[in-house]
């Protein structure tokens, strides 16, 4: 899975993916802008307009022209909103990518803001809102950031606020887009079936349009923690939701191999991890356990979320505190090790199948690290990763000073909580 990339002319990134056993092909358009380059008063528009861009451009002024053309060609097309960037994309049959590649450009480089488009997508955002609420195992995780970062960038939820949607107008969102919309921001990837001859006059000729202003960058993260930190939100669920996790590190560390292996020997979303061993197969406490390790360009970390029984909630994270600390004392025994790199690696493999898929991992590596790998090199620096690689990482992060949970649940006695929760 080789890939090209080029800086063009305006300052714009281009990223090829060829593959020409693929079906279809993505076009793929990422910017450098998500809710961590938000102030405390926008937070929400880097989502909010993200759905903006659906609702019409000059030359199709109304969401449902945008929608019935890329119905019309069999085409996929969606958007995505996070910290750090934000992504819109369309799939289609290769024979249909010029067509894909009109659409999706003009969406992001002429859209309308249509101030009575904008007043009915504040109902659709709102309600969006209120379904993730109902979704205590999502709310969780927001809940966790925010123990993690606090009142910060980094910490508010990427949706935003009511308060805040209810007030946005045009001039937020055109304001917005000229401060982060521009080509140094911008990446195009173009990823699956498709002839890569003149595929670079073609994307230049499709953004010619792109403002090439000085992008506005984001606040730094600033981490200082000094004992674990916990988060309850009370809610009365059937089942409280928990996630217990410890900070990490950016994704230019050296470190990240290291992680993705103890990622997969803790939890992962593996059956045979140990996390679900020890808590699905050996205590019966939860359907579902699982750890996750994300970085950003600037912090990191690693989070084990489940859903218990609210009178075995101690029971539980003790238990998972015992599973993370026993990685810091110690190694983890060979044939164990090299299951988790082949349970990672070959996840890794299946989960790049799809043209977007593919599309989206080198999108997020160039704008997340600032330089790419193929799945090839990911898995070869994986496979160098040592048990005393591993040990070594768990004794630098499974600390105090690092530990964090966010639960959502009716708990009752959140200070016996805090007297068991510790290395």
């Amino acid at each position: 899975m080789n890939f090209k990339k080029e800086i063009l002319k305006n300052g714009l990134t281009l990223i090829t993916v060829s593959q020409p056993s693929a079906t279809s092909v993505t076009v793929l358009v990422m910017v450098s802008a998500g809710s961590k380059y938000e102030t405390r008063e926008q937070n929400g528009l880097s989502h909010f307009l993200e759905h903006m861009m659906f609702k019409g451009t000059e030359k199709r002024p109304s969401a449902g022209l945008i929608s019935l053309e890329l119905d019309s060609l069999g085409s996929q097309s969606n958007a995505f909103t996070t910290q750090e960037f934000t992504g819109y994309y369309a799939k289609a049959h290769p024979k249909h990518f010029e067509k894909v590649l009109d659409v999706v450009s003009d969406m992001y480089v002429n859209p309308i803001f249509d101030p009575a488009e904008i007043k009915k997508e504040k109902g659709v955002i709102i309600e969006e809102m209120h379904m993730y609420e109902d979704l205590p195992q999502r709310i969780v995780h927001e809940i966790f950031m925010e123990v993690l970062h606090g009142d910060t960038p980094a910490g508010w939820p990427v949706i935003g606020s009511v308060e805040n949607v209810e007030k946005m107008t045009q001039d937020n969102f055109f304001d917005y887009r000229k401060s982060h919309y521009v080509a140094s921001a911008t990446t195009v990837v173009i990823s699956g079936n498709f002839d890569e001859k003149g595929i670079t006059e073609k994307i230049e000729k499709s953004f010619s349009g792109i403002s090439t202003s000085e992008k506005r960058d984001k606040l730094a993260i600033v981490e200082n923690q000094a004992k674990p930190q916990i988060k309850i939100k009370h809610k009365e669920t059937d089942q409280t939701h928990i996630v217990v996790g410890v900070r990490t590190f950016s994704a230019h560390d050296e470190r990240s191999s290291a992680l993705r292996v103890l990622n997969a020997v803790l939890g992962s979303h593996s059956m045979s991890s140990r996390l679900f061993q020890k808590l699905r197969e050996e205590m019966g406490v939860g359907y579902y356990v699982r750890s996750d390790e994300d970085e950003y360009t600037d912090h990191g970390h690693l989070a084990i979320s489940t859903g218990v029984d609210t009178n075995r909630v101690e029971e539980v994270v003790t238990a998972i505190l015992g599973e993370m600390k026993k990685l810091s004392l110690e190694l983890v025994p060979e044939a164990e090790l090299q299951k988790a790199k082949d349970y990672a690696i070959g996840n890794m493999y299946l989960a790049l199948e799809s043209s977007d898929a593919l599309g989206e991992f080198y999108g997020i590596q160039h704008i997340i690290r600032g330089g790419m790998l193929t799945p090839e090199e990911i898995a070869e620096k994986m496979q160098k990763v040592s048990s005393e690689d591993v040990k070594k990482l768990a004794e630098e992060i499974m600390v105090n000073d690092k530990l964090n949970m966010a639960i959502v649940g009716n708990i009752k006695n959140p200070q016996q909580l805090e007297k068991i929760f510790h290395f």
